[in-house]
């Protein structure tokens, strides 16, 4: 690894080399769904992203004979690390060329990282928190990938078994859902009968709802923060990131594809369960050359979002409190959206990284015709 130098990111020069260098290396990917440079920056950037009042990290850069050839950031969740009672420095934005010497000098930065600041293991692909894309593509490489997602090439996996000392730490299943051509009887009497059993009800908001007296948006990333809570490696989120996140999801939000669900049994209506789905936008942020909206991306993202039209959805966010579970309240999103589905035109829907243990959630699909298209893990090594 002698000819493989490390550099740090010491400028904001510097973290626009370290986010360019993801579009230099899958460019003309037709399954990479490249992030905005714009989101990168704020994501990246110690002054933009609430999680640096509980995260501190480093990025590196790996050069050869001159040539970037590889990133990683080196994150520390001291939040999580507490809760979990672990001493975990994360690798995330991890990417490199088709060489082994490149993704071991790039591994070596982040665990001599860890290690001068008293860690003892090494896990990743992680973000700063669960709002960040994680786990490293294992199954699925001719799949298109999604805004929430990390796209990565086949030798990726390959490269840090040979690397040697990893084990896998987490596994993760993501699903492609076939939207029926009419809501199945069966789903729509089970939704009606838990509706009026529990005193269930399904509620739509406006988008200035979320801003408004009642703050629904902050009810929305509470009630996230108490359903994720034992997920693996999850770091509740403070109110300044959930203020950053309702700014940031509320651009892009279509209000008629936010479910809420509240139990009418309580006095204020609580809100027990979440449903969150968004139009597809990979082909569109494939568009946006090198993830700027500039000269053309913001037209190809504007028509889209103004049209109301896609094959595809993401779903981005289902949340149901942990008493609520056995209720079956999963099936009142579906019961609530399929109607807006067809209405859209929309044909399949994607779901996002559910934990291969999560049997209960994966359940969920079974009464639609579904494949288990991805496959994702996250690593780990003492250091």
């Amino acid at each position: 690894m002698k000819d493989i130098e490390i550099r740090r990111v010491d400028t904001k020069k510097d973290l626009g080399r370290f986010i360019d260098f993801h579009y230099d290396l899958y460019e003309g990917s037709p399954y990479d769904v490249p992030s905005l440079y714009s989101d990168e920056m704020d994501t990246l950037s110690r002054d933009r992203n609430a999680a640096f009042d509980f995260c501190e990290a480093e990025y590196f850069m790996a050069y050869r004979d001159g040539e970037l050839v590889g990133r990683v950031a080196a994150i520390i969740n001291h939040k999580a690390n507490e809760k979990w009672g672990r001493k975990d420095v994360r690798f995330g934005w991890i990417d490199f060329v088709e060489d082994k010497a490149v993704a071991e000098a790039l591994l070596d930065a982040v665990a001599d990282y860890g290690r001068k600041h008293g860690m003892e293991q090494m896990v990743g692909p992680l973000g700063f928190t669960d709002m960040d894309s994680e786990g490293m593509l294992v199954y699925g490489f001719d799949e298109l990938s999604t805004i929430a997602t990390l796209y990565n090439y086949e030798y990726y996996p390959r490269i840090i078994e040979e690397i040697g000392g990893f084990e896998i730490d987490n596994r993760y299943n993501e699903y492609n859902i076939l939207v029926p051509e009419k809501m199945p009887e069966k789903h729509r009497k089970i939704s009606e009968m838990i509706m009026k059993r529990y005193n269930l009800h399904i509620r739509k908001v406006k988008r200035r709802e979320l801003y408004g007296k009642e703050k629904m948006g902050r009810k929305v990333f509470s009630l996230i923060n108490a359903t994720y809570k034992d997920l693996y490696g999850y770091s509740e989120l403070t109110d300044r990131q959930i203020d950053q996140l309702v700014g940031k999801f509320s651009i892009v939000l279509d209000m008629n594809l936010v479910t809420l669900v509240e139990d009418w049994n309580t006095p204020g209506h609580d809100l027990i369960g979440v449903g969150v789905t968004v139009p597809s936008m990979a082909r569109v942020l494939q568009k946006c050359r090198r993830g700027r909206l500039l000269p053309f991306g913001w037209f190809h993202l504007l028509r889209f979002l103004l049209s109301k039209k896609s094959k595809g959805l993401d779903l981005l966010l289902i949340g149901v409190l942990p008493e609520y579970r056995n209720k079956g309240v999963n099936a009142l999103f579906f019961y609530d959206l399929i109607p807006y589905y067809h209405k859209y035109g929309v044909e399949w829907a994607e779901t996002q990284l559910e934990m291969e243990t999560n049997t209960a959630v994966q359940g969920q699909w079974d009464m639609f015709e579904h494949r288990n298209h991805k496959k994702r893990v996250c690593w780990k090594k003492k250091i």
